[in-house]
């Protein structure tokens, strides 16, 4: 089967999306352009970001995906509210105990939702 290894988000101004990225992921895109835009995680995913409005074919508009960031513990999920909110990311929920574990969920400026979590006992 295969491992799904790229993910792209479409965005209004990929240029603009990619400096929000840098800062979030703490590393500069491999490629930019002004209509996309790519980084390379440690994971070896590739994240994507492509202006919707050149996006062939025509995609929904931007926003409505999830990226989720799994942390190793509470107190990073804690640690990473607190940096986000720093750079300014509006939060749609604030840390809280779900079934799956601690987390939270802030929003791009495309209005993509990011969810930091740490998987753990109810």
């Amino acid at each position: 089967m295969p491992h799904p290894n790229f993910f792209i988000l479409y965005v209004a101004d990929p240029l603009a999306s990619a400096r929000f990225y840098e800062k979030l992921l703490e590393r500069p895109p491999i490629e930019s352009s002004p209509t996309f835009a790519m980084f390379a995680l440690d994971s070896g995913v590739m994240l994507g970001l492509w202006s919707a409005a050149t996006v062939e074919p025509a995609a929904n508009p931007a926003g409505g995906s999830e990226v989720a960031f799994s942390l190793e513990d509470d107190a990073a999920v804690d640690a990473a509210h607190v940096r986000w909110t720093g750079l300014g990311l509006p939060v749609m929920q604030k840390p809280t105990r779900m079934d799956f574990g601690y987390t939270f969920v802030a929003r791009d400026p495309d209005g993509h939702r990011l969810r930091a979590f740490a998987a753990g006992p109810q």
